[in-house]
């Protein structure tokens, strides 16, 4: 369902010259499966989900949805995908249900069948209470419902979730987790990116961790525990961003004119 090989991606910066985004990931996600990419802040999971969003291009490597290549054919897989983050914006001026029925007119849904699913979601993810309330008066428990509905309601085989629950109540997180297992069970494939490691150890079938760029390790939650010899996932973690960053410390950035190296 996933295939990403090599993916691998650039910036340049005037100041501190080439950026290392990504480099050489390869990972594979299938249907029915939760796919986690797990690390820190800044450790490129974004701009990995970006790329498959075809958001972004990458660099070099290649990375394929349902068949269809990220690169060479951006609207295919666009309509393959359902994407979600803490930063997806929703709109002040529409209410609930006219955001949904937007974004699923954008899809090219015919009216009728637009109606029966957009019935279906809101039943599905209890959210009467958002129908008639504008965006700019939604809590933020409305608004990320809104934002799942909105990523489903074209019922893509793929979703990406990019530190989905980010900056949420532990009970709006907890019913986004339920949401985000429940898709599975339709036979979805999810890609979910965190910070978090409970949410990886309750939610995610396979997980990779990623580190500034690198793909540090990947496989089951036993399998990394047995691989590594290290029950407890956290101390595994640490362990992994430790060994990377003694092996490949960051390089300081130059000093600017007028100041002292």
């Amino acid at each position: 369902m996933i295939h990403v090989h090599g993916l691998t991606k650039h910036y340049t910066d005037l100041r501190r010259g080439k950026i290392v985004a990504l480099e050489g990931v390869d990972f594979h996600a299938r249907s029915g499966q939760i796919y986690g990419l797990l690390g820190p802040n800044g450790a490129g999971k974004t701009t990995a989900l970006r790329i498959l969003s075809t958001v972004l291009r990458p660099t070099s490597g290649t990375a394929a949805i349902n068949g269809f290549d990220v690169v060479t054919q951006p609207a295919a897989v666009r309509r393959q995908i359902g994407f979600m983050s803490a930063n997806t914006a929703v709109y002040d001026r529409m209410t609930g249900w006219e955001m949904v029925e937007y974004f699923g007119r954008l899809y090219g849904i015919p009216d009728d069948e637009l109606r029966e699913r957009m019935e279906h979601l809101f039943q599905r993810l209890k959210m009467d209470d958002t129908r008639d309330v504008l965006g700019a008066k939604m809590s933020t428990g409305m608004k990320q419902k809104v934002s799942v509905a909105r990523a489903l309601v074209h019922d893509p085989p793929v979703l990406i979730f990019d530190e989905a629950t980010s900056g949420l109540d532990v009970l709006v997180a907890r019913a986004l987790l339920n949401t985000v297992a429940e898709l599975r069970e339709h036979g979805k494939c999810v890609i979910y990116s965190t910070h978090i490691m409970r949410e990886v150890e309750k939610l995610c079938d396979r997980i990779g961790i990623i580190h500034r760029g690198h793909l540090l390790a990947e496989g089951t939650l036993e399998e990394l525990r047995d691989r590594y010899r290290e029950r407890d996932f956290e101390e595994l973690f640490f362990r992994l961003i430790t060994a990377h960053d003694e092996a490949h410390p960051p390089q300081a950035a130059p000093a600017t004119a007028g100041t002292q190296a």
